[in-house]
């Protein structure tokens, strides 16, 4: 007995449906190329068996428990660590028998798909999680758990993962990436260039963090040159180990291309804690066209990720820290924002900036028309509250007619949650196959272009866009 309908996602129409089915069959057993995700690089290195089922399907995933959250269950109850390191619900059947109760709480919701496929696909049950089965589930995950065939390594494989990027901050050793590399395991797992700790002044710590900056660099990061040289630096180190992209989450898009006397005040502001909101702001946008100009030299894709408005209930950030499923999208600009930067290297060749958005308003008014004309600007997928059926297919239908499918960058999971990746993959393969039968069906595309293009989303794109 399956958990999920093998034709789902796939349109009601019988002719319309078998195309999108031919068109998912010639895809679903590629290769998965995960370029963003924030899976932790120790599972691999190290190897050892995931804990139990809580910690693998709860504890770290925002989705899951962001959800339980909003019906009144709390992170203490959820065994959400504390920042001070109190301690919180430590036992984890408990844990699972909270989310057995309240699975019902996610029908219709992409977070049930993605675990209902883990549960399927990955653990091999064949019937719904219900509050009256949730031992039996606890005890088979937590017996396959113990298997070999379910270390992290072996997990990696059987999921047909090509390549997994994680994402480490600035002041990283990356420690876990070198055992990793020294191991003789064939895994390929690289990290990512993640600066805001060192970039945004208004990121907790950042004086400290300037200083670390400059003590593992052996620059001076007191000045604005050397400053720079620490990111130059620090970008080589990544790169050794791996990288080919830099992420930045800043909470708008807002670039900036000042004069270099200009910078160099402006950073003395910065250090000496002087700044104003909208000087921190200035300062960040100014740093993306750095990071920009850094790419030219050492070829690492540059990702934005703005709009987020982060750790949103001060409460949960002071118990809990960030990244506690508390960040909400906001109205974000693109146009007037993201000029500086463009004018100064949106025509240079070799170079590629992705752009997320969480507005969805802009799709078709900003990001398409920008994408459809500067050639150093790529659209990233559907990202965090629209990784999902409907948002892969807004997401489609505002942008293709703009800058067709190539100014896109196939897809990534952007996940904490492993055994979600090939669950999102499979959504955004359905979802893309679905929308390529409609153009199809509707003359907007020949059937063998339709399966050149479900290739390019699934395998190509991503793999050109990040240099992988």
């Amino acid at each position: 007995m399956a958990i999920l309908d093998p034709d789902r996602l796939f349109p009601v129409d019988p002719n319309v449906r078998s195309m999108a089915r031919g068109l998912y069959q010639s895809v679903c057993d590629l290769p998965i190329i995960s370029p963003h995700g924030h899976c932790d690089p120790a599972w691999f290195a190290q190897n050892q068996r995931f804990s139990n089922p809580a910690e693998l399907f709860v504890v770290p995933d925002h989705y899951a428990f962001r959800m339980l959250v909003s019906q009144g269950i709390e992170l203490d109850a959820l065994g959400i660590p504390k920042a001070d390191g109190q301690k919180t619900e430590r036992d984890p059947r408990a844990i699972w028998r909270l989310l057995a109760e309240n699975f019902y709480l996610f029908r219709g919701t992409p977070t049930a798909m993605w675990l209902e496929h883990s549960f399927e696909h990955v653990f091999g049950l064949d019937a719904p999680l219900t509050a009256d089965n949730a031992d039996a589930y606890y005890d088979h995950i937590d017996q396959k758990l113990g298997e070999e065939d379910f270390r992290p390594r072996a997990i990696f494989e059987r999921f047909n993962i090509e390549v997994l990027a994680t994402t480490e901050s600035a002041l990283d050793d990356l420690k876990w990436h070198k055992q990793i590399a020294q191991s003789d395991w064939t895994g390929r797992v690289v990290t990512t260039y993640r600066p805001d700790a060192v970039v945004d002044p208004e990121f907790e710590g950042f004086h400290a963090n300037i200083e670390q900056f400059g003590a593992i660099t052996g620059e001076d990061t007191t000045n604005w040159q050397g400053y720079l040289n620490a990111h130059r630096a620090r970008r080589a180190f990544f790169k050794e180990h791996g990288a080919t992209a830099s992420d930045h989450g800043h909470p708008t898009a807002r670039t900036a291309d000042l004069d270099q006397s200009e910078a160099a005040a402006l950073y003395q502001k910065v250090i000496s804690g002087t700044f104003s909101a909208n000087e921190a702001d200035l300062f960040r946008g100014q740093m993306i066209t750095e990071m920009a100009r850094m790419s030219l030299d050492d070829g690492l894709t540059l990702q934005l990720h703005p709009g987020s408005r982060r750790n949103h209930s001060q409460d949960v950030l002071a118990t809990y820290g960030r990244d506690k499923g508390f960040d909400i999208p906001g109205r974000t600009d693109y146009v007037d924002a993201l000029q500086p930067l463009l004018n100064a290297v949106g025509f240079e060749p070799g170079l590629t900036i992705i752009m997320f958005t969480l507005d969805e308003t802009t799709y078709g008014r900003e990001l398409a028309p920008l994408a459809g004309v500067y050639p150093a600007l790529k659209l990233g997928p559907p990202w965090w509250f629209f990784d999902s059926y409907e948002g892969i297919k807004r997401f489609r239908e505002a942008t293709t007619e703009t800058c067709g499918f190539y100014n896109t960058v196939g897809f990534n999971d952007d996940t904490r949650a492993f055994c979600s990746i090939p669950a999102r993959h499979d959504v955004a393969r359905r979802a893309d196959c679905s929308y390529l039968a409609q153009l199809v069906a509707t003359g907007r595309l020949r059937e063998n272009e339709a399966y050149q293009v479900a290739y390019d989303l699934t395998y190509g794109l991503a793999k050109k866009a990040y240099a992988l």
